[in-house]
């Protein structure tokens, strides 16, 4: 009996033995997939482990069996940052060069058309009055390059400019249609004071300038919300990740490495709350740009309405021809009332020509031909160009919130079969709920653990920098145009040429103006000083369209 009993006590030793050793090895598992992935990814293989090693050195990744060792979590850190960084950048890619291209054509457009409207106007005009228009064409140029200068954030104020316009053309005509007079430069000062009060050119420039101010105000402030919207997203694309991220980051995407599991995608859910918790503060951005959208699309509403350039250009010859016939009208009244308020004039010695101005202007500007139309190297028509950018921007509102579904989109990053993912600890289902986006909400964030009293300052930047151009953008609409000052640029003032580019803060004074105001200091040396801050700005539809037609009429009223 007692041999027997023996004999049971050593089989069943035996059997303990190997037991545990099968099981010793059922755990250090082979390290082999992980070498060959941490290899892809180009780490040196030296000191990287052949078989599964006990894990307490691990700071991030579970502690049991690993394949990791300390210098290896330390690099998948490092890693785990690099491709956040670029999953970012990869998602938010289409939206930036939305802007940048969108910003590009619109701006191309309108400088192509502004450029070939004035290479016709001053065509037509050498040919058609060559002397007459080569003595007055100062007046026409000034014109163009103050409408430009307006557009790409001079210091213009369109009103004060257009009515400097009239009075010089009132001048110059008032010496044609006297020229049996001789006149001082006090003289002229003098009939220029009464412009508004004689209306020479009838209703013409009230009318116009209605329509300029409101057309200019909206296109040059269209192309700057292209601009703020291109910059905001550039920088905001540029994540700062910090180091709680940095861990949960490892934690999804690397930790399978260590437990042997390369190829093991994360659970979507999982993904989602560390996406969440990493991508909060942009979140936060998401409410006040889709004001910013909705405020450009209101604005391109004007662009490709009863503003655009068709639509204007096609009675401005009706306008420049009621003007011209207006002043001839009036010339009689119009020289009575001078001579009485400024004083008789000294004779010229020179008799009035037997030929009048007004045979000079025998008949109508002729309006331009289809196949004089400008074309521009965009290949395309306003309303054809707008309706593609209003398109795109409503493609981009929700952009930011929905940014951690679009990263964590199933098949792309993550598992679709919610049972054979990683859930940040094993292979399984991953059952904690998903959070809501937001700083805010990122307190019960089980995976992130997120400071919510302390917000992204990059980020709060921004969101004013949105908020300052939703509120331009909303007064462009009704015709206003605000004054605002880069408070990183001390002393200068930044219209709808302006913005932030890399190295200035968006932090603005804002003074709001009534239309067609526009403070929008911008000098020559003003400007190669903030080269790196300044937006670029083009001319606009309008400002085509302007430069197209005022000078016509201005022409037309100068020499009648």
């Amino acid at each position: 009996m007692y041999a027997m009993w023996r004999l049971q006590v050593s089989f069943c030793t035996l059997w303990l033995l190997l037991s545990l050793s099968s099981a010793a090895e059922s755990k250090a598992r082979s390290c082999s997939d992980a070498r060959q992935a941490y290899n892809a990814k180009g780490f040196s293989l030296v000191n990287v482990p052949h078989q599964e090693i006990s894990g307490e050195h691990l700071r991030v990744c579970p502690q049991g069996y690993t394949c990791c060792t300390s210098e290896m979590e330390d690099r998948l850190n490092q890693e785990s940052k690099v491709e956040f960084e670029n999953l970012v950048e990869e998602s938010s890619r289409t939206m930036r060069t939305t802007f940048v291209s969108r910003h590009k054509k619109f701006d191309e457009f309108f400088l192509e058309l502004l450029d070939n409207s004035e290479k016709s106007f001053n065509s037509m005009f050498t040919r058609t009055y060559r002397k007459l228009y080569m003595q007055n064409s100062e007046v026409f140029q000034d014109l163009f390059t103050e409408l430009k200068r307006y557009y790409t954030g001079g210091n213009v104020n369109l009103e004060e400019m257009l009515n400097d316009f009239w009075s010089r053309l009132l001048e110059r005509m008032f010496q044609l249609l006297n020229s049996q007079y001789q006149f001082t430069d006090d003289y002229l000062e003098c009939v220029s004071k009464y412009t508004d009060q004689l209306k020479p050119f009838g209703d013409v420039p009230r009318k116009l300038k209605a329509r300029v101010t409101r057309a200019f105000i909206a296109a040059r402030t269209f192309v700057q919300g292209l601009m703020v919207g291109r910059e905001v997203a550039n920088r905001v694309a540029k994540v700062n990740v910090i180091p709680a991220c940095v861990r949960a980051l490892t934690k999804m995407l690397y930790c399978p490495y260590c437990r042997s599991m390369p190829g093991l995608k994360p659970c979507h859910n999982y993904c989602h709350n560390v996406m969440r918790g990493c991508l909060a503060n942009q979140a936060d951005l998401d409410a006040e740009w889709n004001l910013f959208i909705d405020a450009m699309l209101l604005v391109a509403d004007r662009l490709d309405g009863p503003l655009n350039i068709e639509s204007v250009v096609q009675p401005v010859d009706i306008m420049i021809s009621d003007a011209i016939l207006t002043m001839q009208e009036n010339s009689m009244q119009v020289s009575a009332k001078v001579f009485q308020e400024c004083g008789q004039p000294k004779p010229s010695g020179i008799g009035r020509s037997a030929r009048g101005i007004s045979d000079v202007f025998s008949s109508r500007f002729r309006p331009y031909t289809p196949r004089e139309m400008p074309t521009t190297a965009a290949g395309t028509s306003i309303d054809r160009l707008v309706i593609d950018i209003k398109n795109k921007l409503k493609e981009s509102k929700r952009f930011w919130s929905n940014l951690p579904d679009d990263i964590c989109a199933k098949g792309k990053l993550t598992e679709s079969d919610d049972d054979q993912c990683w859930n940040s600890h094993t292979k399984g289902r991953y059952f904690p709920e998903v959070v809501k986006e937001g700083l805010t909400n990122q307190v019960n964030n089980p995976e992130v653990d997120v400071d919510i009293t302390r917000p992204d300052t990059l980020i709060r930047q921004q969101i004013m920098a949105l908020r300052v151009m939703t509120n331009k953008l909303k007064n462009a609409y009704n015709g206003n145009d605000i004054y605002f000052q880069d408070s990183s640029d001390e002393g200068s003032a930044s219209g709808s040429g302006s913005g932030c580019s890399d190295g200035c803060t968006t932090e603005f004074v804002f003074v709001g103006t009534e239309a067609p105001v526009i403070g929008a200091d911008r000098s020559d040396e003003r400007a190669a000083a903030a080269a790196g801050k300044s937006f670029s700005r083009r001319p606009s539809l309008l400002l085509v369209m302007l430069a197209l037609t005022l000078p016509l009429w201005a022409m037309q009223t100068q020499w009648r």
